[in-house]
């Protein structure tokens, strides 16, 4: 790998699987929060960064050159904007998590949904979106369209035991964290700057047949499904193990719910 100091910006969910594959590929490796010594507890207090967008007298913190791999909602668009101008993106490579959601399906009714690619039409309206965008047009950042993501502690099964979501003919794409983390590395060493990702396993559900599965599996009582005429959306993986050239390594969810 060319660099050998990767930041994380975020030290969230995603980014505590992250962080011991990248110490395997990466020299050094920081993980950033904004109180480091209370959020960071498992990180050796050596690389713990204190980092907040909205406050600039920390992004000196972040090393010069080093990769950048952005795990928070990269908003408000202002504040990523300035930021960029102060952290030299040329010198650096640039991964940076976003989300599904921001691709404007408008008011299809198509059943099943059509596939989604990347040349899928973003919604700008979004600030998220918009930080995003800037940061991929204007650095070279390259821009993960996550799906939903689940693994150990994040159980779909347990969403639905808890009303977070009810059954329906919605369909819903997921990804293990554990892909996710790899392919958060594999972004930053092959990806080409500028380009964007999707990033699920591959295999659109729908709840009700996740809830189906968790009844039989799962000792799940009966849930009242609502009529629910939202189509969700089934996203295509193509160009993540196309060209960047990644095999899902988590693509049964049924399987791995039964770990969970």
């Amino acid at each position: 790998m060319e660099h050998d100091t990767l930041v994380i910006l975020g030290a969230g969910y995603t980014a505590r699987v992250v962080f011991p594959l990248a110490s395997r590929r990466y020299v050094q490796v920081f993980a950033t929060s904004r109180e480091p010594a209370k959020n960071l507890p498992t990180v050796a207090p050596d690389q713990r960064l204190q980092f907040d967008l909205a406050q600039p007298d920390t992004w000196r913190n972040i090393p010069e050159r080093a990769d950048l791999l952005w795990c928070f909602p990269a908003t408000p668009p202002e504040a990523v904007q300035q930021f960029a101008a102060a952290a030299n993106p040329s010198s650096r490579r640039i991964g940076v998590l976003g989300s599904t959601s921001a691709y404007d399906v408008g008011r299809s009714t198509d059943y099943p949904p059509p596939w989604i690619d990347e040349t899928a039409p973003v919604d700008l309206t979004k600030p998220r979106v918009r930080g995003e965008e800037f940061l991929r047009l204007h650095c070279g950042a390259i821009i993960l369209r996550v799906a939903g993501i689940y693994g150990p502690g994040r159980n779909p099964v347990t969403w639905l035991k808890t009303g977070r979501v009810r059954p329906s003919r919605k369909y819903v794409n997921l990804i293990h964290v554990e892909d996710l983390a790899a392919i958060c590395l594999a972004t930053l060493e092959r990806g080409i700057p500028g380009e964007t990702y999707n990033v699920s396993d591959g295999s659109p559900r729908t709840w009700n047949e996740i809830f189906d599965w968790s009844r039989a599996h799962c000792e799940l009582s009966l849930i009242a499904a609502p009529d629910v005429r939202e189509t969700g959306k089934r996203i295509s993986i193509s160009k993540l193990t196309e060209q960047l050239g990644y095999t899902i390594q988590h693509p049964d969810l049924f399987k791995e719910l039964l770990g969970l």
